[in-house]
């Protein structure tokens, strides 16, 4: 049995791909900076003095790290609006995508806060910095320096992942290729696409944010 390739069928379709991709490279741009924003916050709240802080945020981070993805967007697409609060399909996945990603970046910064040495701590409190002060300008900068490898993978997993929301019908790549194969019947085809677009788009990631981390941190080894 053979089978025979039939890409040309699909290019009528190529639209309903781009638009697919466009709103995967939507999702991730604020998915990426929502979530890295709150990973920062939570990893300073968990090495906080205070200990609700810290009781708060290490029960956000099992939460999250420990529930499947698909489970946590079920959750907030199907779950909350039972309480009275409304949301679009799109704004659950950018939800479910900025809090998952908030969970896991931020055991990833809290282990750059914690490699800074103590000595960098006192030095910012000697120049009459206060707390807060010396966690923004002295601490956070270089242990983003460290952790920038890690970060960036975490945030190509949260692209991948972004393939999830189709499943409540978030018109992004996915969705775009189960609707192409829908209409087609070229399941082969349709996926190969997609695969070979969301990877373009990983190699692509890495690069930009390779090339911004050398940028931000030049001199610096990476």
């Amino acid at each position: 049995m053979s089978y025979h390739l039939n890409f040309v069928d699909l290019l009528p379709y190529w639209p309903q791909f781009l638009k697919g991709l466009w709103l995967t490279i939507e999702l991730t741009v604020i998915a990426t900076i929502g979530g890295l924003v709150i990973g920062t916050l939570t990893a300073g709240a968990r090495v906080t003095r205070n200990k609700s802080a810290r009781i708060i945020s290490g029960v956000y981070v099992e939460l999250i790290r420990n529930t499947p993805f698909i489970v946590q967007l079920f959750f907030i697409y199907f779950g909350i609006p039972s309480l009275g609060v409304k949301l679009s399909a799109m704004e659950a996945g950018l939800i479910a995508m900025v809090v998952n990603l908030g969970a896991y970046s931020t055991e990833i910064i809290r282990s750059g806060i914690e490699a800074t040495p103590r000595g960098q701590y006192e030095a910012g409190r000697t120049l009459g910095l206060n707390r807060l002060q010396v966690f923004w300008r002295i601490v956070i900068p270089p242990a983003f320096m460290r952790i920038y490898t890690p970060l960036i993978s975490q945030c190509i997993i949260v692209m991948l992942g972004s393939s999830v929301v189709s499943q409540i019908s978030v018109e992004e790549l996915t969705y775009s290729a189960d609707f192409v194969q829908s209409r087609t019947f070229l399941s082969f085809e349709s996926y190969f696409v997609a695969t070979a677009i969301y990877l373009i788009l990983a190699v692509l990631m890495r690069q930009l944010l390779n090339r911004l981390a050398k940028r931000a941190f030049r001199g610096a080894p990476l």
